[in-house]
């Protein structure tokens, strides 16, 4: 494995932003678009891994829907990216992420710190996550 370019990481850092930013607008078939087909999400928080688009697509329909009714917003913050390249292209990158979750009316808190574990494979249209471990530090 190897190191990536400053301009790969930084592609990289893009994605990412992009992908939270759609996860916490509730944007859920468009943060499934950035898994290939048969990506895989995987957390130490679910009894079984979401395979594929469409189950990963209706997770985070389900998760936003109850975070409206209970009227609180959650923000995902991504920092301290180390990116490994393997020999086919492949990227393999680790994350700390801290989700920070607002009530109506209340105060910011941290809800959540983990660890992701991200395969990003190359596809026409930049980078899709192809498997992701999430490790939640309270479980």
């Amino acid at each position: 494995m190897s190191t990536v370019s400053t301009e790969l990481y930084q592609e990289i850092q893009h994605f990412y932003a992009r992908q939270m930013q759609q996860l916490d607008a509730g944007l859920a078939d468009e943060w499934a678009e950035t898994f290939t087909e048969d990506g895989v999400f995987e957390a130490n928080a679910h009894p079984e891994p979401s395979i594929g688009r469409a189950v990963i697509s209706a997770a985070v329909k389900q998760a936003h829907g109850r975070l409206a009714e209970s009227q609180e917003t959650r923000r995902h913050w991504l920092g301290m990216l180390t990116i490994d390249r393997g020999e086919d292209g492949t990227l393999f990158v680790r994350s700390y992420a801290l989700i920070v979750g607002t009530k109506k009316g209340g105060e910011p808190k941290i809800v959540f710190s983990t660890l992701c574990e991200d395969t990003l494979v190359r596809h026409e249209d930049g980078w899709q996550v192809k498997y992701r471990k999430v490790t939640r530090d309270d479980l």
